[in-house]
């Protein structure tokens, strides 16, 4: 068992800054345990977590000055919501980490406080009838375990609202960016070449620019502007920005190409930012897996079949 603060150090702080730009975040984590923060007696609450740091830094800095035990599950390094769709967050690991701790003889009563968005991944009344701890699902954001703790563990409608602000969107765009840094560079690349190669340097760099932007229009304008841009599907709403983006570069470039070749490229980067703006679905707290399911095989068939139009009218004008 090991004592802990609750003061985040900048080390921390640096730590949770490269796990937003996706640098080493699926090793960012800590040992599963149980943690003492402050100086908890066997009457002290026992808040449960997943044992991402990020999300364990976030439990014990909103509990400063609080005498609390900290349950941290083996998740491998993945947030609550998450791993509790995957399933480690869950019930066999609860019971066994339960065991493991001996927590029955660190506490006397028998109650664990969970968040509410790990709940998907527990079946309460198994926890129950396998350790003999019954579970309180406390809030969804950690900051309102003092307001819940303070309210005799009552939890309001408000610790129950989820939140998706511009600021929430905001911090997310990182970890999308970074993850499609590579295949951007190595397609704009290969653009560059082709757009050398047929036309000039100028109109190389062009197309690379123009594929580098509808990736910025599906993974940061897509989240930026989600609750203006119409529909509910999320490739529509990323078309709807790669189409403002393609419009905006075939507007600069009408001099210099034809129609066919305008449309080819409208075609493409609007299919460009709709496939990044689909993949954003993952990170938002209103899709299901069965609705992303359902939207990706009405998508992905569109996507497909604008780029390969796009090809046919970019091979047809090269030809004729």
């Amino acid at each position: 068992m090991a004592t802990l603060g609750s003061q985040l150090l900048p080390s921390d702080r640096f730590g949770s800054w490269k796990a937003r730009w996706g640098i080493g975040r699926m090793s960012y984590l800590v040992p599963p345990g149980l943690y003492a923060l402050g100086r908890p007696g066997p009457e002290a609450p026992v808040v449960v977590t997943a044992n991402y740091k990020m999300s364990y830094d976030c439990v014990r800095s909103a509990l400063a000055g609080r005498q609390v035990w900290l349950l941290v599950l083996e998740t491998f390094g993945i947030n609550v919501w998450c791993a509790a769709g995957k399933g480690t967050f869950g019930t066999d690991e609860l019971v066994r980490r339960i065991a493991k701790t001996k927590l029955d003889q660190v506490v006397e009563h028998r109650t664990l406080l969970l968040p509410i968005l790990g709940a998907p991944g527990v079946a309460a009344h198994e926890v129950a009838r396998r350790s003999g701890f019954r579970i309180r699902y406390a809030t969804i954001r950690a900051t309102d375990l003092p307001e819940y703790l303070d309210n005799d563990q009552v939890t309001t409608p408000a610790m129950r609202e989820l939140s998706f602000s511009l600021r929430e969107r905001l911090v997310l765009i990182p970890v999308d960016l970074v993850l499609a840094i590579k295949p951007t560079l190595a397609v704009a690349a290969a653009l560059f070449l082709l757009g050398w190669i047929t036309t000039g340097a100028g109109f190389g760099l062009a197309l690379a620019v123009a594929f580098f932007g509808a990736v910025v229009a599906g993974t940061a304008a897509t989240p930026l502007l989600l609750p203006w841009l119409p529909g509910k599907s999320f490739a529509i709403k990323g078309a709807l920005c790669g189409l403002g983006w393609s419009l905006l570069w075939c507007a600069l470039m009408m001099r210099d190409l034809s129609l066919p070749l305008l449309t080819a490229t409208t075609l493409a980067l609007t299919a460009v930012s709709a496939f990044y703006g689909l993949n954003f679905t993952g990170s938002t707290p209103f899709t299901s897996p069965s609705g992303v399911r359902k939207e990706m095989r009405r998508a992905l068939p569109v996507m497909a079949l604008s780029l390969a139009t796009a090809g046919l009218l970019w091979l047809g004008s090269a030809l004729f």
